[in-house]
């Protein structure tokens, strides 16, 4: 079996695994009575939603995990170093792999927490917003970390059209700010059934495309597992969802996604790729901003963004398919930059 064979293996378990596991995941959280509770300040549209499972999260992580062992498992009995193979980095591949699954397995534990105290204690809100960041920062550095020293100390980035560029002190600013950002924006797009799911569907091919495009299969591996496993819960999760991701899955997700944009060495091709991630956050923290200012005055009818566009008249299922092209656009641009950005790396001999 070759490479891209692997590839489609992975795709195809993520979303094979996960899809079943709704049989038995949704069942057992309605028994568990683990119903989401749908905040006070939410649209009015949702309420009919009270109750719904939640912490669903748990079946594409599931789903993923089990689809990367697999793929992994096959690749080397047929001999094939699928992390690492013919990159001249070999080290920093294989740190980066492996801690950045450990680090997406990490964000979901503490989504999970989050999301078992609402649970509990049948409460809007779990863990105070100072545990959370706490929990999501040992998470950063410790990731972190292992890439600064992956790098042997000399950690650096690639910005397109520029080179690698060392980062030094600022790798740590840089990547607590992005991490912590990022991670928290794709939580905001879980908000409408099937949103989280379809736009990372997007995401995780466009930065598999770009994985492939540099022969860099590992990284390629993880989002093919991703953009599965997303496929999968979607069946469950799509207008009128049967089950919700809740913090267990999003953070998962956000953790993903970020352990390939570093794996890949180019972390502000999030910005064209995953824009739509990009005006979730940047709407919250606009809001937030603009009433502390005015004293009450808002810029959007409510936020994140797609609370506004709801509760401008638009149904949950337009909201999906329009965020969802757009985020295409936005991925078919960062596609494009990193072609181009090889094609001159190639003409200069970079």
């Amino acid at each position: 079996m070759n490479k891209y064979a692997l590839i489609f293996l992975a795709s195809s378990i993520a979303f094979f695994v996960t899809a079943c596991l709704g049989f038995v995941v949704v069942p057992i959280m309605k028994r568990l009575k683990a119903g989401q509770t749908i905040l006070k300040e939410g649209p009015e549209s949702h309420k009919i939603k009270e109750g719904t499972p939640t912490m669903g999260g748990i079946m594409f992580i599931i789903g993923v995990t089990v689809a990367v062992i697999v793929s992994l498992a096959t690749a080397r009995s047929g001999g094939l170093n699928i992390i690492a193979g013919d990159l001249p980095e070999p080290t920093f591949m294989k740190t980066s792999f492996w801690s950045g699954i450990f680090m997406a397995l990490a964000f979901g534990l503490v989504g999970f927490a989050d999301d078992l105290i609402i649970v509990k204690k049948k409460r809007g809100e779990g863990l105070s917003v100072m545990q959370k960041t706490f929990l999501q920062l040992v998470v950063i550095f410790s990731y972190l970390a292992s890439i600064y020293l992956g790098m042997n100390g000399k950690p650096y980035m690639h910005i397109p059209f520029v080179g690698n560029v060392e980062m030094g002190f600022f790798f740590w600013i840089f990547g607590a700010v992005v991490f912590y950002a990022a991670t928290n924006a794709v939580n905001f797009t879980d908000g409408v059934d099937g949103l989280c799911s379809s736009v990372t569907i997007t995401v995780a091919v466009s930065l598999l495309t770009i994985a492939l495009m540099r022969k860099m299969f590992g990284v390629g591996l993880m989002a093919a597992a991703l953009a599965g496993g997303c496929g999968g819960f979607l069946v469950w999760n799509r207008n009128p969802a049967k089950i919700f991701m809740g913090d267990t899955g999003s953070l998962f997700l956000g953790g993903m996604i970020l352990a390939m944009a570093y794996s890949l060495n180019t972390p502000l091709l999030l910005l064209p790729i995953g824009i739509v991630y990009v005006a979730e956050g940047a709407s919250v923290a606009m809001q937030r901003g603009y009433y502390k200012l005015t004293g009450g005055k808002r810029i959007f009818k409510m936020s994140p963004i797609h609370h506004h566009f709801e509760l401008s008249g638009w149904g949950e299922k337009k909201i999906v398919i329009v965020f969802t092209a757009v985020s295409l656009v936005g991925c078919i641009l960062g596609i494009l930059i990193e072609y181009l950005d090889l094609m001159s790396s190639a003409s200069i001999g970079v």
